[in-house]
């Protein structure tokens, strides 16, 4: 996976139209009605912590793990007084906490971004290790449609206040979708600095996820269109899996 590193400083307003609020609503509705307990919260890969904010002013301890120091500097800067909230710089696949968590999420297609099944059984299996009896790794993954449809080969331009980003897709025969983004920021004296980043979105089956949720002592409680509570459909973009971790 990539760093993000010139990412991390464009993330938040690339991203400004995500609803963190409601997604951590959402988030908290579900542990409550299928969890054990719902206290620690664990935010793989929780980017510039948003989310975890979020999650935090909801009452929840919150542990935010991303792989991107970058990414964790933001995250700190804007939870910086919040008592309720720790990051922690590890691999998602390498995960290591000093307890066991109620609830693990991993949302806004963040388990897309590992380069292959192996990796993604590795977060599965450091996922159940640290999830208590009862309690639920939510996550969410980008569907074929998606993919295929919406991403392809596509090209899309973001026009903000002193930032211009060029984002095009390339679409394999495999379904993954590797993404170039170019920056183009505004400097002080009004010319533009250039700065490229680039990262690959898998496409995983659904037979995998439920060999996977089998294999690490998980039943699924649910799939869901995007973040509802709405049955998937033929055009879901994103698939949310809620999973309750069995008793050991």
């Amino acid at each position: 996976m990539s760093g993000y590193g010139g990412f991390s400083r464009f993330y938040d307003r690339l991203t400004g139209n995500v609803p963190y609020a409601d997604i951590a609503a959402l988030m908290d509705k579900l542990i409550r009605k299928h969890g054990s307990e719902h206290e620690v919260i664990v935010d793989l890969a929780c980017g510039t912590g948003s989310l975890s904010l979020e999650l935090a002013k909801l009452g929840y301890d919150v542990i935010g793990v991303d792989s991107s120091e970058g990414m964790l500097n933001a995250a700190m800067e804007k939870a910086e007084g919040i008592e309720e909230v720790s990051f922690l710089c590890q691999d998602m696949r390498e995960l290591s906490l000093w307890g066991a968590a109620d609830a693990v999420v991993c949302v806004l297609d963040s388990l897309n971004h590992l380069p292959d099944e192996k990796a993604l059984a590795e977060t599965f299996k450091a996922v159940s290790d640290y999830v208590c009896d009862g309690g639920l790794f939510i996550f969410d993954l980008n569907t074929e449609y998606k993919h295929r449809q919406v991403l392809s080969d596509n090209a899309f331009c973001f026009d903000m206040d002193g930032l211009f980003c060029a984002w095009q897709n390339e679409l394999s025969e495999d379904g993954s979708v590797t993404v170039m983004l170019d920056f183009f920021e505004e400097q002080q004296d009004g010319s533009y600095q250039r700065s490229s980043e680039s990262f690959t979105e898998r496409l995983f089956a659904d037979a995998l996820i439920m060999r996977l949720v089998s294999a690490n002592g998980f039943e699924l409680v649910g799939r869901f269109d995007e973040f509802s509570e709405e049955p998937v459909k033929e055009d879901s973009q994103r698939i949310l899996y809620v999973c309750r971790r069995a008793d050991r």
